[in-house]
């Protein structure tokens, strides 16, 4: 029999603030009822099987559900993207995640859900109370008078605006991937790189250099990162590429999680490797002042 679990309604892109403070009340009424926490995510963008441009998301899947488990969610339903899914009555989809265990519900004042959307924070609620479940309506959070929604704090990570995204979302940026081949070039430089991509339908950050850290096997290093195409080395596919300070070490085909914390500088075009190599330094000691390190 499946363990009764209060189930946190939601898309949860970034888990930034707002979706930390629903999350909260998802813990807060599971513990007061004896019950586990659940929350839903959907594998793509809601929107990608109706319109072609879809904003690009701030979290791949597997970092989404990452944070979720990190903000107490005990089980994780990722839903695919099709029509079969995308068109189920919202009444139908409650029914489906009370066969999942579901003997409560939480969700976002603004959220909607169901076919068309036409489930919302007032369904839901009649919803329970026709079965006699607990129903919390989280209310928008706001901050400096703006209200913190994942189209706010992806603009600030186009914009490079890291630090306003990382208040916004509560916690660093994050953007896990496997380490690939590369020019080799920061090697020659002394100043070996791991290469990563940034997964299709991702955001882009604003190109430039970030001060960020690293986690490997369960440690964090000091990193500085450079988000962009590389130009000085006539480069054009564009990387991710952290320098892992105090790291040594053979990282190809491991995945590792880059936490991106502020912008630097902008990515720019140096008369000579060396200049490059010294004005890398240099971010090298202002991440390590960020982070307190000598």
């Amino acid at each position: 029999m499946t363990d009764k679990r209060i189930f946190a309604l939601g898309f949860f892109d970034g888990v930034h603030l707002g979706h930390q403070a629903l999350l909260r009340a998802c813990r807060e009424l599971a513990d007061r009822l004896g019950a586990e926490t659940a929350a839903i995510t959907f594998a793509a963008h809601p929107q990608s099987l109706f319109i072609q441009q879809v904003p690009p998301l701030i979290n791949t899947l597997t970092d989404r559900q990452r944070l979720l488990l990190r903000y107490g969610m005990d089980h994780i339903y990722a839903f695919p993207v099709t029509k079969d899914v995308m068109s189920t009555d919202w009444r139908d989809f409650l029914d489906l995640l009370v066969e999942y265990g579901a003997a409560g519900f939480v969700c976002g004042d603004d959220f909607r859900f169901g076919s068309r959307g036409l489930g919302d924070g007032d369904k839901l609620k009649q919803y329970c109370e026709e079965r006699g479940f607990p129903c919390v309506i989280v209310p928008e959070q706001t901050m400096d008078d703006t209200r913190v929604s994942s189209t706010y704090i992806r603009s600030q990570i186009e914009a490079g605006d890291m630090a306003t995204a990382v208040r916004f979302l509560g916690h660093p940026h994050i953007l896990t991937g496997e380490v690939v081949s590369g020019r080799h070039l920061g090697r020659t430089l002394g100043i070996p790189t791991a290469n990563m991509t940034i997964p299709t339908g991702v955001v882009v950050p604003k190109f430039g250099v970030y001060v960020c850290r690293v986690e490997i096997d369960g440690v964090v290093y000091p990193a500085v990162a450079n988000v962009g195409t590389r130009p000085t080395v006539g480069g054009h596919r564009v990387t991710v590429e952290p320098w892992i300070l105090d790291f040594d070490g053979d990282l190809y085909g491991r995945e590792i999680t880059l936490e991106f914390h502020r912008f630097l500088r902008p990515e720019r075009k140096f008369d000579s490797l060396e200049a490059l190599r010294q004005e890398i330094r240099k971010n090298a000691e202002e991440t390590k002042e960020f982070f307190g390190k000598t």
